[in-house]
């Protein structure tokens, strides 16, 4: 059992295919009008196996003002929450924060590693995580 697609749902799909191709170095993959909604995926830059439905949500899929309140919910940050693992947490976040996102939280050791979480142009969360030794010790006393 795999999973080849996630959704993640966004408020407007050009804007959110420029921010994750430009300032992520996603890969476009998909881009198709299906009429009632436009199909558009994006891959992690390592993992082409794995795609990310950029998807927003309108009628006749949901009623405009079911839309609009999904819409309140997604800017908060409700809409989905995108996990990515890099080399070097600070120097990524560094870049990012370079390419004007917006920041949640800056890098910090954790227990499992480094840490860091920005907003995408939705208000979708995304955390970043650098998987590595620290001092934090972890909860169970390991």
């Amino acid at each position: 059992m795999r999973i080849p697609i996630v959704a993640l749902r966004v408020l407007d799909q050009q804007r959110a295919l420029e921010f994750y191709t430009q300032t992520l170095g996603f890969t476009p993959r998909e881009d198709m009008d299906l009429g009632a909604m436009r199909w558009l995926t994006v891959s992690p830059p390592d993992q082409p196996d794995v795609e990310v439905l950029l998807e927003r949500l309108n009628p006749p899929i949901v009623d405009e003002e079911t839309r609009d309140q999904i819409d309140t919910l997604i800017a908060k940050g409700f809409g989905g929450t995108l996990f990515l693992e890099v080399d070097d947490c600070r120097a990524t976040f560094d870049d990012l924060v370079a390419k004007g996102v917006e920041v949640v939280q800056e890098p910090m050791e954790r227990f499992y590693g480094i840490d860091a979480a920005f907003r995408d142009d939705s208000g979708n969360q995304i955390r970043m995580t650098q998987r590595v030794e620290t001092s934090v010790a972890w909860p169970d006393g390991r």
